[in-house]
């Protein structure tokens, strides 16, 4: 086991699957002598040359386009988004052509592309700087949304992604670059399409992602003191989603509570709420609780900022509220 910052750990799964298969390269802005605004392709540059590792301009549109043309080709581009909110440019590439042309080929095209970066409110980056995208694509039919939430499943997820044969929008939190965790040397895989219990629970399941992952494990210290015993589940997979999972948890505790990032009219806690209600809702002891931000651009203040989002007493309030009987 080695001590692995978050953005090496994904750096490693670029660098090994380029060595493992030649047909991979990286494209976007400032990833090759630059080494990536958070040093993702640090050094690459030097190692597979100007062709794998491709500078562009800034002109997402016209390079998320090329990859996806360098896909259908038989290449398996890797594209990173300096900032993911930037990638609202290359929304119609994405959409209209990444997502459909399996499709609308009749199966003639595979699009194995990785699309990557930070998203995420960070500290103080502003409203266009701390989008989560993941709503704004979930509609799309075609493609595969994953948001990675350790350094460990973060290497795994990317190695798998980057194999898959289908679109893979890949979510990183930019205040998660420097987590640090003791990650395998040997290679390892993790599923696209999985869940990960975090923790098992039987009063409540709470249902999370990326950043948030650490911010119910911060409630669920406070909770375990006060003598509640919640499950947490972290998605990774946000389309799909792993139902299975997640109606296996909401069986055992029969309470389930969403906590996520995303704004809430229209996110990924929505579309949970709504498959839980279809599949499980008899299972239900109390409806299902969203925790989610607030439906404003982010401010650049640092308390405005952080009072947008969910924090860990929240959590802790929506459970005593949940499991006492409250709600």
């Amino acid at each position: 086991m080695a001590e692995t910052l978050f953005f090496n750990a994904l750096r490693e799964a670029i660098d090994e699957e380029m060595a493992r298969d030649s047909s991979v390269f990286v494209l976007g802005e400032d990833v090759g002598h630059y080494g990536g605004s958070y040093k993702v392709t640090k050094d690459l540059y030097q190692k597979y040359g100007e062709l794998r590792v491709l500078d562009t301009p800034i002109a997402e549109n016209s390079f998320t386009g090329m990859a996806i043309g360098a896909a259908m080709t038989g290449l398996r581009p890797i594209i990173e988004g300096m900032n993911m909110g930037f990638l609202l440019l290359a929304f119609n590439q994405i959409s209209n052509n990444a997502g459909m042309l399996r499709y609308t080929s009749g199966g003639n095209f595979k699009i194995p592309i990785v699309i990557r970066g930070p998203g995420g409110v960070g500290r103080q980056l502003g409203a266009e700087h701390s989008q989560r995208l993941e709503a704004y694509f979930q509609a799309v039919p075609g493609l595969k949304i994953v948001a990675c939430s350790t350094p460990y499943n973060a290497k795994g997820l990317l190695k798998s992604a980057i194999r898959d044969e289908n679109p893979v929008l890949f979510f990183e939190h930019v205040l998660l670059y420097n987590m640090k965790e003791n990650l395998p040397e040997s290679e390892y895989v993790v599923p696209l399409d999985k869940a990960e219990l975090v923790r098992s629970g039987k009063d409540v399941t709470i249902l999370t992602y990326s950043r948030m992952r650490h911010h119910v494990m911060q409630a669920v210290t406070t909770l375990l003191k006060k003598g509640y015993d919640p499950e947490v589940i972290d998605l990774i997979s946000l389309k799909p989603l792993d139902m299975d999972a997640i109606g296996a948890s909401i069986r055992k505790t029969h309470r389930a509570i969403i906590v996520e990032e995303c704004m809430k009219t229209g996110g990924i806690g929505a579309e949970l709420m709504a498959s839980i209600n279809e599949r499980f809702f008899d299972e239900l002891d109390a409806p299902v609780l969203r925790l989610s931000s607030q439906d404003i651009p982010t401010p650049y203040n640092g308390n405005l900022e952080r009072l947008t989002i969910i924090q860990p007493p929240q959590i802790v309030e929506a459970v005593e509220k949940m499991v006492g009987g409250q709600i």
